[in-house]
């Protein structure tokens, strides 16, 4: 690999080399599978700046100056999801007064495949401007891994070419052309870099506008994944309540999971989310099937396509290189393969080193069916879910110990393959690490669940297995009570895992939030763990921390080692609001709330796990992706709490028991949807919900 100075590549003097770039000040527009990362200002300067497309970064560099004039960027940011604006004054040019008079203005779009940049520069002064404004085009079209990794490459581009007004880098696996409208007063191309010039005359009050496309077209044709048609496979959600906050972040979420969708070039009516940008822009099981778990109260037709995907793609075979097995639902796609830090080669282009996603899908599909999924695309899945069932008993369970638990025996995968799935995450309460094979806590709460979820659906379906199902979960539950609940000086609680001599990890961490509501705990076991989550070494005030701030090891800027994850959160408001504990769910989802307002509505993948008592706003964990599916369907998932949402429409019933706090209310909820109609719920200030249902749904509300 040629290693460049940063000068060489357009990174930032003085940037260190080998480090991953961070993101917290990246502005990031999306419609999958391209993107856009700049600086605040909208440059793309440095770091994992860039236009991307599919996992290609086709633009390195595109900075607008104008020749001798100090640039001031006054304003800055989203649009919405796909487009972003940008204003810089121009310093000293057509000024008579202390007022700035001569503003460039920069509006975005991204597109699949394409980036537009529309420039206009107005003169508001009362003498004429004369400007030479340049923009500075490059590419080095490295790999997502090569930009992850911080190491600067040299580009595999051929030199650039100027074909009449446009810039054209030609690779091996993407073609790049940077055009411009109207042409330019000059055009000039270097190594690997060129520029475009503008000789710009204006008289008062006169503007000039220009627009920039580039677009990016892939060599390989229509590698998976495919961009999504446009449309959203479920209804627009819109909330009105006394903390506009809530409705922001509810907002900003449907916006950037409406250009997170992407599509299976195998079947292109079947869409499923991103796992987010820029780092995870493609399908990953356990993201797809938890953001379309969240997603059910607005429809289920994500749901059903999104197990269609993966259903397409289930294990049928034993590979210790990509962890295949029968029945065993996939852990990511790419187009190319993913080196690890220390590992090579790189993972397999589909890797299925993940022991979640499997009992996930099984529960997706329950779920979907439950909020009114057409009971033939059900039973076109349910092949599937028996596959998915003997998974569990038959590859899960490696060790025939009745848990499930997972070891890399290729040694170049994942050392942990649960949704914490870093190599320092699994821990004791001292810091030490556990060595596999390793059962999660909640992993086993994941089987429980799919395991009654997965009878229920054999038993309504006439299909048999149902009673051996959840014979087989009753026997997990009794030996989880057993091997996991250990005790400090607060009292018991489950341990995080057991390690490979079946010694619980007996750190103290937000997976509690996992286990409740899914049955594997009974009220007094759930009680216990309710108050755990509200204990100041968990919640931050923020949101959940993944591990105890009074455990070994803690590092709020830890990946899965004290920092707070939304999703996560959100996961703990269902969980308790399910097994009933609704004080604590509805503290823990205010922190999301505030938290949601701090970030501009855009929750990123994770943030730092500093309390509000550090601090009046959370910290930036600064290379998370955002936007992040399963952040964005947070915001889903915690009204659903919130309002008390149960959904069986199978029995014809629908559940409303409103959690929503004073501070909420009162709150209006449009826009969802079950078995097919709309609904509607109202919730006044003192607390009376009012629902409006598809007929022939019986609608219970309680208190």
């Amino acid at each position: 690999m040629d290693v460049k100075t940063p000068e060489e590549t357009g990174q930032e003097p003085g940037a260190e080399a080998g480090l991953q770039p961070f993101l917290h000040d990246s502005c990031i527009t999306m419609h999958a599978p391209s993107f856009t990362a700049s600086r605040p200002d909208g440059q793309l300067s440095h770091g994992a700046d860039g236009f991307y497309h599919g996992e290609r970064r086709a633009l390195a560099r595109l900075e607008i100056s104008a020749d001798r004039v100090l640039s001031a960027p006054v304003a800055g940011g989203l649009e919405g999801a796909d487009r972003a604006l940008f204003r810089t004054v121009l310093r000293g040019v057509a000024e008579t007064t202390a007022d700035p008079a001569v503003v460039l203005e920069r509006r975005r779009t991204t597109a699949p495949g394409r980036l537009t940049e529309s420039l206009r520069v107005l003169n508001s002064g009362r003498v004429p401007a004369l400007i030479r404004l340049s923009v500075a085009a490059g590419t080095d079209l490295a790999t997502m891994e090569q930009v992850k990794s911080g190491v600067p490459v040299a580009s595999v581009a051929a030199e650039v070419e100027v074909t009449g007004s446009a810039l054209v880098w030609a690779g091996d696996a993407v073609t790049v052309r940077l055009a411009s409208s109207p042409a330019p007063t000059g055009i000039e191309a270097g190594a690997r870099q060129g520029r475009l010039h503008y000789d710009i005359a204006l008289a008062p009050g006169e503007d000039w506008k220009a627009e920039l496309v580039c677009t990016a077209e892939d060599a390989e044709g229509e590698p998976f994944p495919a961009p999504a048609t446009e449309g959203t496979p479920w209804r627009t959600p819109r909330l009105r309540s006394a903390d506009r906050r809530f409705d922001d972040w509810l907002h900003q979420s449907h916006a950037d999971l409406r250009r997170l969708l992407l599509a299976d070039p195998d079947q292109r009516e079947d869409v499923f989310l991103a796992a987010g940008a820029p780092w995870f822009a493609t399908l990953f099981g356990r993201d797809s099937l938890w953001a379309a778990r969240m997603l059910l109260p607005l429809g289920t037709d994500l749901a059903a396509s999104t197990l269609r995907v993966l259903a397409r793609r289930q294990g049928k075979k034993t590979d210790v290189r990509t962890q295949e097995q029968p029945g065993k639902i996939l852990h990511e796609v790419r187009r190319a393969g993913l080196r690890l830090p220390g590992h090579s080669p790189a993972l397999p282009p589909v890797y299925y080193g993940t022991v979640d996603a499997t009992p996930l899908w099984i529960t997706l599909l329950h779920d979907a069916w439950r909020w009114g999924l057409d009971p033939a695309e059900v039973e076109a899945l349910l092949p599937h879910a028996e596959s998915a069932l003997a998974w569990m008993s038959d590859h899960g369970d490696a060790d025939g110990d009745g848990f499930l638990e997972y070891i890399d025996e290729s040694g170049r995968g994942l050392a942990n393959q649960g949704w914490k799935d870093s190599g320092d995450s699994i821990r004791f309460r001292d810091g030490r690490l556990a060595e596999p094979p390793i059962a999660l806590c909640e992993v086993q709460a994941y089987a429980y669940e799919a395991a009654h979820s997965g009878a229920a659906l054999l038993r309504a379906f006439d299909r048999p297995g149902a009673d051996r199902w959840e014979e087989w979960a009753a026997r997990l539950k009794s030996r989880f009570h057993t091997a996991f609940w250990v005790e400090d000086d607060r009292g018991p609680y489950p341990a995080v895992a057991l390690d490979r001599d079946k010694r619980p990890a007996d750190a103290v961490t937000s997976g509690f939030g996992h286990l409740l509501g899914t049955g594997l705990l009974d009220y007094e076991e759930s009680a216990l763990l309710a108050k755990r989550l509200a204990g100041p070494d968990l919640d931050s005030g923020f949101g959940l921390r993944t591990l105890s701030s009074d455990s070994g090891g803690f590092n709020p800027l830890g990946y899965h080692i004290g920092s707070v994850w939304p999703h996560d959160t959100a996961i703990a408001v269902f969980g308790l609001t399910r097994a009933g504990f609704s004080e604590a769910a509805t503290s823990l989802a205010a922190g999301l709330i505030r938290a949601a307002g701090a970030f501009d509505a855009r929750l990123p993948e994770l943030f730092g796990g500093y309390g509000t008592d550090a601090g009046r706003r959370p910290v930036p964990y600064p290379a998370a992706c955002r936007p992040q599916a399963w952040a964005a369907t947070s915001s889903v998932l915690v009204l659903q709490s919130l309002l008390g949402l149960s959904a069986d429409v199978p029995n014809g019933t629908l559940t409303v028991a409103s959690q929503v706090s004073a501070d909420l209310r009162p709150l209006r909820a449009s826009g969802l949807e079950i078995a097919g109609g709309p609904l509607e719920i109202t919730v006044a200030a003192d607390g009376t919900a009012d629902v409006q249902a598809p007929a022939g749904l019986t609608v219970r509300v309680t208190p």
